[in-house]
């Protein structure tokens, strides 16, 4: 079973940066694909990026490719999502998920942090 923690959200003007960090309570190494998915009320999940921790090359959504970028410390189990030139389009609730396949549908993934809320005006 895997716990994952969100923190770092916040509010932000527009073209500002932040950064989001997610923390695994097991060794994130071990066969899990992790990922950043947003959602706004009302609106379908949308997976910004995932990447599998052991071959750290993230795959991204068209509509965050060259503003954000995620990376992996794998020693402290945790996945960082670093987010600039942020618009209100941005706006969101923002989870980490896990799930032992990359391809996976999103909304099938397994493991779900509570979320961060990131507020762009």
């Amino acid at each position: 079973h895997v716990q994952l923690v969100e923190s770092g959200g916040g509010s932000v003007q527009a073209g500002g940066s932040l950064t989001l960090s997610c923390a695994a309570s097991v060794n994130i190494t071990r066969g899990v694909c992790m990922a950043w998915v947003r959602q706004v009320p009302g609106k379908e999940r949308e997976k910004v990026g995932h990447v599998w921790p052991l071959n750290p090359r993230p795959s991204y959504s068209e509509t965050v490719m060259g503003r954000f970028t995620i990376d992996v410390d794998i020693s402290n189990y945790t996945m960082f999502l670093r987010m600039k030139g942020l618009s209100p389009g941005d706006t969101a609730t923002y989870y980490c998920a896990a799930d032992p396949y990359c391809s996976n549908p999103v909304n099938k993934w397994r493991y779900w942090g509570q979320g961060t809320q990131v507020t762009v005006s």
